[in-house]
């Protein structure tokens, strides 16, 4: 096969042309084929045609289908429920705390930073990593065929050294001693050839590597890694205080909607009594026909306020299950706080529940392990700024085998072996460093600022909260007050109006006090409770593994 100047090949057999169509051929059908391939594949990365409307993306029905079928399979984990069982507070506590994702979620970030402190106590081993491999190579050497013009060689000498034509010997010695100054001959190329080697290798490596110093950056790197396994602890046990208290203030507020569905229910037999007796009254004549359509309005109207009451424990009771982890069609039978005693307000002042909370709290803890972490972040940073020595080794058998113009194979299988000290410190890296320590040192400011903060929130807290629950013990004083002022008041005008003494008016107001005295009152026992748990969860001491004995905690505990 020939190239001539105009670029066509010439003098090709008819068999070598009808392989290079059909080579061709071949090539524009698989490139067609690979465009083909890749277009549908980037179609099907597609995005909605439009932002006016919704889209259904394709395999959409895969993923629906998916979360069909584990939606319907049971959760191994699950905490079973006893339908016929009633659960007080503490048991609902603790089935929250083994039921709710929120506590696995915390419990795996734990772990992984377990882990993560194993990661980097890992870098005080030697690194030690075996390979092994074997391969076949086949390539070649040109060898050029070169000629040498010896006439101009022998012309030059004849010339410098006059009889050498005739007596060689005096040629040579000429050469030998004297400073000729000749001129090398020409040389060119004339042809050649290539020297075709078959090489077969082995080799097995064991090598090893061991950071004998860094001048503390490992170190600092641990002890980050253990200040933020202190974080992720610390905020487990911080889930779990939430979940307590969300259950606690689900429980009081399931309990109280319960209660207020009794109250709904006395004011409509109220309601109902006051129509009976208008009724009576406007029968004998003594009262006229717009009172007692008033009379069946206000029945009517505590109707309503019974159906709004039962529509309020529904949501109650669905937010109590969503904080115990399960759904709201599970069949749960909750116990009743209404003879629960009511928790007693703290013997410590203010300003000492405040300093048990700075000592204690969970959010605090976590600032300050922070705050210790970015601290060894930066002296990490600063020891990227030093040498690091490291001692490696290897040993390895090796096995080569060469054949050349297809001879016999030769060679042979030898070990080989090294060690040895490197120091390495990076002289200009674009300022990394630099920057990486910069990073570090606004990471720990900021720690330092957000512990700050974190204190003048937990102080803050805890006065509300405990501000919150002496409102709420008196709060309470006065609504059972009032709730025996307001039925005695209310029985005394009903049973005047029967005698014809007051007015509907009277009887209406007087019933509707009743009604509010009594949802008063337990709006504030409830709150009782929910402040007390409230109080506990400020100063860190709900749900704490080791809390201390405040009068605080002891009040919520009773």
């Amino acid at each position: 096969m020939n190239l001539s100047r105009e670029g066509q090949f010439t003098d090709v057999p008819g068999g070598a042309s009808q392989r290079l169509r059909n080579s061709g051929t071949r090539f524009r059908t698989a490139l067609c084929l690979i465009i083909t391939l890749g277009s549908a594949a980037l179609g099907a990365d597609s995005w909605a045609p439009s932002y006016t409307s919704p889209w259904a993306p394709p395999h959409l029905d895969q993923y629906e289908a998916e979360l069909a079928a584990e939606s319907a399979r049971p959760n191994p984990g699950a905490v079973l429920i006893d339908p016929r069982k009633i659960y007080d507070l503490p048991e609902l506590i603790d089935l929250a705390q083994r039921n709710n994702p929120a506590t696995r979620i915390a419990w795996e970030r734990a772990r992984q930073a377990a882990a993560a402190v194993g990661l980097g106590e890992s870098t005080y081993y030697p690194y030690l990593v075996a390979s092994a491999g074997a391969g076949y190579e086949r390539a070649f050497l040109p060898f050029p065929s070169l000629t040498v013009n010896q006439t101009s060689l022998v012309t030059q000498l004849v010339r410098a050294v006059p009889g050498a034509a005739a007596n060689p010997a005096a040629a040579l010695h000429a050469l030998e001693t004297k400073n000729l100054n000749l001129t090398a001959p020409k040389v060119s190329i004339t042809g050649g050839g290539s020297l075709i080697a078959d090489t077969e290798a082995a080799n097995a490596t064991l090598s090893v590597k061991w950071l004998l110093l860094d001048f503390g950056e490992r170190r600092a790197l641990v002890d980050a890694a253990k200040e933020r396994l202190m974080m992720a602890n610390v905020g487990f046990n911080a889930a779990h205080q939430q979940i307590v208290f969300e259950v606690t203030r689900s429980f009081y507020a399931f309990g109280n909607a319960r209660e207020q569905v009794a109250v709904a229910m006395s004011a409509l037999r109220a309601a109902t009594t006051v129509e009976q007796a208008v009724k009576a009254r406007l029968d004998h004549g003594l009262a006229i026909k717009p009172e007692w359509l008033q009379a069946q309005q206000q029945t009517a109207q505590f109707e309503y306020q019974l159906a709004a009451a039962e529509g309020a424990v529904s949501d109650a009771r669905a937010a109590l299950f969503d904080s115990l982890g399960i759904l709201p069609t599970s069949d749960l039978q909750v116990a009743d706080y209404a003879a629960d005693p009511l928790p007693l307000a703290p013997a410590e002042s203010v300003d000492a529940l405040i300093d048990l909370a700075l000592s204690q709290r969970t959010d605090l803890v976590i600032q300050l392990a922070n705050l210790r972490a970015s601290q060894a972040e930066v002296r990490a940073a600063r020891a990227a700024y030093y040498p690091k020595v490291s001692v490696e080794g290897h040993v390895a058998d090796s096995a080569l085998d060469v054949s050349i113009d297809d001879s016999s194979y030769f060679g042979g299988t030898h070990p080989t072996y090294g060690a040895a000290v490197t120091v390495d410190l990076p002289i200009f890296d674009g300022f990394q460093r630099l920057q990486q320590l910069r990073i570090a040192e606004t990471d720990l400011h900021s720690a330092e600022s957000a512990l700050d903060q974190t204190r003048d929130t937990a102080a803050r807290e805890v006065w509300k909260a405990y501000t919150d629950f002496k409102t709420a013990l008196h709060q309470q004083e006065a609504a059972a007050k009032l709730l025996t002022a307001s039925q005695d008041a209310y029985a005394s005008v009903l049973e005047s109006y029967r005698n014809g003494l007051s007015t509907y008016v009277e009887v209406v107001n007087s019933e509707r006090d009743v009604a509010s005295a009594r949802g008063i009152g337990l709006d504030a026992r409830a709150a009782i409770f929910t402040s007390a748990a409230a109080l506990a969860l400020s100063i860190g001491d709900l749900a704490n593994p080791a809390p201390h004995e405040s009068a605080a905690s002891q009040s919520y505990q009773r």
